[in-house]
């Protein structure tokens, strides 16, 4: 099939990647997946599962399960092209067509300014309180927005994944640390497995909800920029790949099951509601302090924190990534290939950089002044369009000559996709549906 941008479609792979030695699946080299499970997972979805556990229980723990899986199939995809065509991903996106690249550049330029916004905010939160009197929220989060700037922007990959594991270390030792205090009930739990829908009105849509929410958007996309910075670059690593990939879901999946298990024991049990959105953690450190005390409260907030910001410095790094590897691409015409990334060549260049600086600076206006009304609907609208915009590239790509037969989708990989676009698809209409257009105009 060619490819509407004018190149050559590259579908042999480049010499060296058709037959690499095969490394052997080991713990000693997990790194992109840690990245990518702490980036994922920030304090929205974090409260999406307490909300879930404090409404219904434990009935929708399987939900949190399938959705891990999910992002597993897609997040494998990924990874799976980078290494078996040597080529990135949005190479392969812009062998689709110009469509492709017009999507991409409206999504980043919208969704990063409101969303640079949001991570500093996100992650000033718990900071404030923590320290009360030292400044105002606004104030934390341009500290935490240049501090996440000026490591980023200093540090490359290896740093940077170090921090991250010391961080998903905190994560993991705060949510499994929760998940024991409230004393789960295991039978419960285990009957939460069972695929068994709520009785409440909007049950389909909501479980929906919390499948879809379980850790990544963009991120997912880019594990695979994160796995060729590590310097895997060729099928030699797939083994690899694959089980650093299980690791970032089941360390998600501890997180969120975790979160479940107090939403269940903590919030439904005695019937307590929390808000929706980073000040429902607020509001848990508060019903943790009231029932466990002061010390298991400041451990959560450590917690909260922990995962915020790796969400923000995990988008700073990830997504400027992408957006150098964009403008590269557009700018050469020619293919882009893992090995530019794995050189660090792009964490260096001047479009990442750039990125990172409209990450950072532009939001700081809407920490200030509020988030503008039509924004937000389009960046609502936008998010919601990427995962069906991911699953239905990805399925297209791996089926396509433009990935070597022994690397194409399986039954499984294909199955897994196309439930993944269908889901993401069924949660976007519904986005759509549910902005206030008659406002918007």
């Amino acid at each position: 099939m060619a490819d509407t941008t004018g190149n050559p479609t590259d579908t042999e792979a480049p010499s060296g990647i058709d037959n690499p030695t095969p490394r052997k699946a080991s713990w000693k080299y997990i790194g992109p997946g840690i990245v990518v499970a702490a980036t994922g997972v920030g304090a929205g979805d974090l409260v999406a599962t307490l909300i879930a556990g404090s409404n219904f229980g434990y009935t929708l723990l399987w939900a949190a399960v399938v959705g891990c899986l999910v992002k597993i199939s897609l997040a494998e995809a990924a990874g799976r092209w980078h290494l078996s065509t040597g080529r990135t991903l949005f190479d392969g996106w812009a062998s689709l067509g110009r469509w492709t690249t017009w999507f991409f550049v409206v999504y980043v330029v919208i969704w990063g300014f409101v969303y640079g916004a949001a991570a500093m905010s996100s992650s000033a939160l718990p900071l404030q309180a923590l320290f009360p009197d030292v400044m105002d929220l606004e104030w934390w989060g341009i500290a935490c927005g240049l501090v996440g700037l000026v490591f980023v922007w200093f540090n490359k990959y290896a740093v940077f994944e170090k921090v991250m594991t010391v961080l998903v270390g905190v994560m993991f030792v705060v949510t499994v640390y929760l998940a024991v205090r409230v004393t789960p009930n295991l039978p419960d739990a285990l009957a939460g497995l069972l695929p068994v829908l709520p009785d409440e009105k909007d049950s389909v849509l909501n479980t929906l909800g919390l499948i879809g929410g379980v850790g990544g958007t963009i991120t997912l996309a880019a594990y695979g920029y994160w796995v060729n910075a590590k310097g895997w670059t060729d099928t030699g690593w797939m083994k690899v790949m694959r089980l650093d990939n299980r690791v970032a879901y089941l360390t998600t999946g501890i997180f969120v099951i975790a979160m479940l298990f107090v939403g269940a024991e903590l919030l439904h049990s005695a019937n307590v509601a929390i808000a929706s959105g980073d000040k429902g953690l607020i509001q848990l450190g508060g019903i943790l302090e009231a029932e466990y005390g002061g010390a298991t409260a400041k451990f959560f907030l450590i917690g909260f924190f922990a995962t915020s910001f790796t969400s923000l410095i995990g988008v700073w790094h990830g997504v400027s990534l992408m957006f150098a590897d964009f403008v590269e691409r557009f700018r050469s015409r020619e293919a882009a290939r893992g090995e530019k990334v794995a050189s660090g060549e792009r964490e260096r260049s001047w479009p990442f950089r750039a990125y990172l600086l409209w990450l950072t600076l532009p939001p700081i206006v809407l920490l200030f002044q509020g988030q503008p009304f039509r924004l937000i609907i389009l960046y609502g609208v936008l998010g919601a369009a990427f995962l069906p915009f991911l699953a239905g590239t990805l399925l297209w790509l791996l089926n396509s000559s433009r990935t070597p037969p022994q690397w194409r989708n399986g039954p499984l990989s294909n199955a897994m996709l196309a439930l993944a676009g269908v889901l993401f698809l069924v949660l976007c209409v519904k986005q759509v549906w549910d902005q206030p257009w008659s406002e918007f105009f």
